[in-house]
């Protein structure tokens, strides 16, 4: 008797908490009350869809998860990843910045202690259509390029906003990293278009961060092969080669068929070097060999960490967990059962290659002059898009743009261990580099992404002093 009252208390008391979420403005429907092998929490989470055009069925898929502690007094942060094509459910939230890692049985997850929801309320969204689990009815959707990606979002975040009506004043802060050096600085200029037009709404941007962007294919391809040959990867003969014999002004993106046959066989005998068995994307990472891998999960055997303090096999871990029904049905995902399974980079997208080729320095001065701060942050492990690109172009922006240096290039600190290196011009525009990070910095280096972010949220500059916690 005593255990039905109790069961009885405990069904009011839910009913009594979903309708006041209906009444603070939370869709219901999209409630994730728990995924498969997920550890228990103390903050909400939501998954579901925002359609974006009713008449070609066009629809992105979402996972938003609130802060840890006092969500109703913390910003909105949207994550989007790059590609471009790449999820950004699959990658910023389950394997870099969101509050679960996939566990190695690909069966569950684990919490990831060092998750940007405890500074910010985290929104991912798997974006253009067709990357993921979002999709449209009409399959010409999925040619497409910046544009439409950019005019979407926008969309999308209009129809969020209807859903969680109470985040619409919030203060709210743009970031992804790769190929995101153009989604992020696209959408916010298509937001500031909106408040410049707008006579109620206003989107309320603080700020713009980019991880390892692309920015200017001219300036970022050629940083590549001066990574490689600053890391000791290739040789002098074949940097000298490259420098003399590759013209990349004229470099189109995935495209190297409009340089000369002296260039390409220079670039081709530098990517050999590095070889197969290098993860450019992190180069001092060990790889992960996928058939082992998925053999494993398959017999359901934990999975070695082949690295120390990283599971470079996550990628495989995460594909197998979202690919399991009772996952997808957690996250109200798939529900238009499409005739493909989950992949962290689109097959079915056809993104037009010539948008790689947009110089976004002109978007990025239109933000700084909006007052929106913007920090590009850079790991330092990457070869794909290298801080040795990234820091010359902000550099030029900023010489452009008549903005002043206002804290000299120098070490930043975390935890009493340098954190990276930092430069800020004009208190607008800043450049930091992550020690010890990949192309995926969160990833690499949780803490000191964490860390880098929360002064980024709270408007505060790195800490340039060692400040060593106490015993530690």
């Amino acid at each position: 008797m005593a255990g039905s009252w109790r069961a009885a208390a405990l069904a009011a008391a839910m009913v009594g908490w979903v309708v006041s979420s209906c009444v603070v403005g939370f869709p219901v429907e999209d409630l994730v009350t728990r995924m498969p092998g997920q550890p228990a929490v103390g903050f909400r989470q939501f998954a579901g869809y925002v359609d974006v055009d009713d008449k070609a069925g066009r629809s992105l898929f979402y996972y938003f998860t609130e802060a840890q502690d006092g969500a109703a007094g913390k910003p909105l942060t949207l994550w989007l990843n790059g590609g471009p094509g790449c999820s950004s459910v699959g990658g910023g939230a389950f394997t870099e910045l969101g509050p679960f890692y996939p566990r190695g049985d690909g069966r569950g997850l684990r919490l990831n202690k060092k998750s940007w929801n405890k500074v910010s309320n985290l929104l991912f969204v798997e974006s253009p259509a067709g990357v993921g689990w979002s999709y449209s009815n009409t399959s010409s959707d999925y040619n497409t390029g910046d544009k439409r990606t950019a005019n979407d979002m926008y969309k999308f975040l209009l129809g969020w906003y209807k859903k969680f009506p109470e985040y619409r004043s919030r203060s709210l802060f743009l970031s992804g990293e790769s190929y995101a050096g153009h989604y992020i600085p696209q959408l916010a200029d298509v937001l500031l278009a909106h408040n410049e037009k707008s006579k109620g709404f206003k989107f309320n941007i603080k700020g713009v961060a980019i991880g390892n962007p692309l920015l200017k294919l001219d300036r970022d391809v050629p940083a590549t092969y001066e990574y490689f040959w600053s890391h000791g990867m290739i040789s002098d003969e074949i940097f000298i080669a490259i420098n003399k014999d590759c013209d990349f002004e004229d470099y189109t993106f995935g495209d190297s068929h409009n340089e000369s046959k002296s260039c390409n066989q220079a670039t081709a005998a530098a990517n050999a070097i590095v070889g197969d068995y290098v993860n450019n994307y992190d180069v001092i990472l060990d790889v992960c060999y996928p058939s082992i891998v998925m053999q494993e999960l398959r017999l359901r055997k934990y999975v070695t960490k082949i690295s120390i303090g990283v599971d470079v096999c996550m990628s495989y871990e995460r594909f197998f967990y979202f690919n399991l029904p009772e996952v997808q049905h957690a996250l109200h995902a798939n529900r238009t059962h499409l005739p493909y399974g989950w992949s962290m980079c689109s097959d079915v997208l056809n993104y037009t290659s010539k948008d790689g080729n947009i110089d976004i320095l002109p978007l990025l001065q239109r933000i700084v002059e909006h007052k929106i701060p913007v920090w590009v942050f850079s790991g330092d492990q990457d070869s794909v898009v290298p801080l040795l690109g990234s820091r010359t172009l902000l550099r030029e922006l900023a010489h452009k743009m008549g903005m002043r240096v206002t804290v000299p290039y120098s070490t930043w600190f975390h935890k009493g261990q340098v954190g990276g290196w930092v430069t800020e011009y004009g208190n607008m525009l800043t450049f930091a580099t992550v020690r010890g990070a990949s192309h995926m910095v969160p990833f690499a280096q949780p803490d000191r992404a964490l860390g880098l972010f929360g002064s980024f949220v709270l408007g505060q500059r790195l800490p340039n002093t060692t400040h060593p916690p106490i015993g530690g």
